[in-house]
């Protein structure tokens, strides 16, 4: 295998590590109106990913340099095609980093509502960007003959990559409800399962959706096996839910966006980034890669980085690993 099929490899599990961790995150603040009962438990909703939420965006900022190094041809087309989309995404990151940090700067019920609807807001924007950009990159955009964009910039915008767009929040918004079961106590924990139960059979619909469409346009017949795998999983996952294994039935969603991502890239390989205009004008892995020495450097400082990310990312997660509930949580102060 080439270093360069190598790294396309990478940015599939770059990707895959963002859309499993980022999306019950995600899922958490998207749940936040519509679980909690009171301010202590919308603060036990936001406790179970205060610790790592920011750890987790950095999957997505890795992936994007990731592709900048390793495919230049590949981060120019696309981040210049989706340039207003991406800023949008990125406007919605930072309203919700903001709001984590500030709403409880003030002891004022008006003062959190108001961060709470802005970490709300941003959740979905920002799940529906992600997965409107990642729809695109799959299904194609209309690339010309040098790479640019034919069209205004939200020319790409189909029923398809809608789809895909719900697709990626419907599954975090499940994801996040099936998280929050597994990390809280309580009467919290219980309207999350019951909440996840009903909206599932409707909420990965899209994904099932979107896998089929890539798959009857540009699968092949290896890529069937991971997709049965996604619908297999995701049953799995509502069996465990129903019999309170809350922890099984997450551990079965990441096995579900794992086969996904499979589907979607391998789908997707040996292209990049498809054109719409032409197949001819598609940016192709072995047209967009950087130098065999670039790609070698790139592996060096991977082998040794990335085991360490790992480490203390699992140590982040295992020091934080128990539940928590509103008798858990300390008395608000504010400086």
């Amino acid at each position: 295998m080439e270093l360069a099929d190598v790294w396309f490899c990478v940015i599939a599990l770059l990707w895959l590590g963002y859309l499993f961790l980022e999306g019950f995150d995600f899922g958490v603040g998207m749940a936040l109106p519509i679980l909690a009962d009171s301010e202590a438990e919308r603060r036990v909703m936001i406790n179970t990913i205060g610790p790592v939420w920011d750890g987790n965006e950095v999957w997505l900022l890795v992936a994007g340099g990731a592709t900048f190094a390793a495919f230049p041809g590949w981060y120019a087309g696309l981040f210049s095609a989706a340039y207003l989309p991406l800023l949008l995404f990125v406007v919605a990151l930072i309203g919700r980093g903001v709001a984590f940090e500030y709403r409880g700067k003030v002891d004022s019920d008006r003062w959190r509502r108001t961060w709470d609807r802005i970490i709300t807001t941003a959740s979905w924007i920002a799940t529906l960007g992600v997965g409107l950009v990642l729809s695109w990159n799959v299904l194609g955009l209309p690339l010309d003959q040098h790479g640019n964009r034919v069209g205004l910039p939200f020319a790409a915008i189909k029923w398809e990559t809608v789809l895909g767009a719900l697709a990626i929040a419907g599954f975090a918004f499940v994801h996040g409800l099936v998280f929050i079961a597994l990390k809280t106590d309580g009467p919290l924990r219980e309207r999350a399962r019951r909440l996840a139960l009903r909206v599932a059979p409707v909420a990965l619909v899209p994904l099932a959706a979107l896998l089929l469409v890539v798959q009857f346009r540009s699968g092949s017949g290896w890529t069937w096996a991971p997709l049965v795998l996604v619908l297999v999983a995701a049953a799995v996952a509502l069996w465990r839910l129903a019999a309170v294994r809350e922890g099984q039935a997450f551990a079965a969603l990441g096995v579900a966006v794992a086969a996904s991502v499979v589907t979607l890239f391998g789908s997707l390989y040996p292209d990049v980034l498809p054109s719409t205009v032409d197949s001819s004008f598609s940016l192709t892995v072995a047209a967009t890669a950087s130098s065999h020495y670039t790609l070698q450097v790139m592996s060096w400082v991977a082998l040794f980085g990335t085991p360490a990310v790992l480490v203390y990312q699992g140590w982040t997660y295992w020091v934080f690993r128990r539940r928590i509930a509103t008798h858990h949580l300390p008395p608000v102060h504010v400086p």
